[in-house]
């Protein structure tokens, strides 16, 4: 029972997705420690990165469990599907808010005092789409916390250069966010929720994604220049270079059926490629 129960959770927070923000903020670890951070710091980066995904994740099912009930495509996730009730959903979310605080607090002072604020855009961000197509940005933004949080983890301090990779990561999640939000367009349309695609249709919304795909693979190469990274490093941004590519010829105007690939595949890739070419250089 415990362990069904377990496999619900981890299914609801889609656990499995945590290989989209882990890497960036490991990568923003090695560049600001210029090498292998001490592994307790580590150790709470990773608590605290898993800690905030995993509540963004479950207020955003709880909070959405309604129109997840009435989407044909969401209706089996496990609050409308009854295998997680509402109450059970928000003490997870008490519980791992409170692990990101704590996480926060065995790392330095700036990241407890700037806890709250990673907290209100990840509220923020569930009630977005019931207002602004701009919600793929909130979503970025929220994203871009990871590495943003690990530089300061390391560091104590912020240095505006890491902005560089934090602004890559929210056109990364931007564009690809626009990209999954295609096969919901009518269902958005119909129940009033916003998106790119709803606002400005699928073969726009597959040219915004292109465009901010190629703004965030511009970031990531000036957040090599102001780094001074290393040649491994370059070396990776040509693979991720590729991986954009061929993420964006398996989405068509006319043809989604190769979405989730692009989704999740070609992103988890992407994420995975800068940070191990960003190991390689600094070790």
């Amino acid at each position: 029972m415990i362990f069904k129960k377990t496999i619900d959770y981890l299914r609801m927070i889609k656990i499995e997705h945590s290989i989209f923000a882990l890497p960036f903020a490991f990568t923003a670890a090695l560049i600001a420690a210029g090498g292998i951070p001490p592994w307790r710091v580590i150790g709470w980066i990773t608590l605290a990165m898993v800690a905030a995904r995993s509540a963004a994740m479950g207020l955003n099912r709880v909070i959405d469990r309604k129109i997840d009930a009435a989407n044909p495509r969401t209706r089996g996730r496990e609050i409308p599907a009854g295998k997680i009730r509402a109450g059970e959903a928000w003490a997870f979310i008490a519980i791992s808010f409170a692990g990101l605080v704590f996480a926060a607090s065995r790392l330095n002072p700036l990241c407890l005092t700037l806890s709250p604020i990673a907290i209100a855009v990840l509220i923020l961000y569930s009630y977005m789409k019931r207002f602004s197509w701009t919600a793929h940005f909130v979503l970025g933004v929220a994203i871009a916390g990871a590495p943003l949080g690990a530089w300061i983890a390391v560091t104590g301090a912020f240095d505006s250069r890491i902005l560089a990779v934090g602004f890559a990561v929210v056109f990364w999640l931007a564009g690809f966010d626009t990209l999954y939000a295609l096969q919901d367009m009518e269902f958005d349309r119909s129940f009033g929720l916003h998106s790119i695609p709803q606002r400005f249709g699928a073969r726009k919304s597959i040219m915004f994604a292109r465009a901010a795909h190629f703004v965030s693979w511009s970031l990531l190469a000036l957040a090599g220049y102001l780094f001074n990274l290393p040649p491994f490093y370059w070396i990776g941004l040509l693979f991720v270079a590729m991986l954009f590519a061929y993420e964006h010829s398996l989405v068509r105007e006319n043809d989604l059926s190769k979405l989730n690939m692009a989704f999740f595949n070609m992103n988890g890739y992407i994420g995975m490629t800068v940070f191990l070419f960003t190991l390689l250089g600094v070790i």
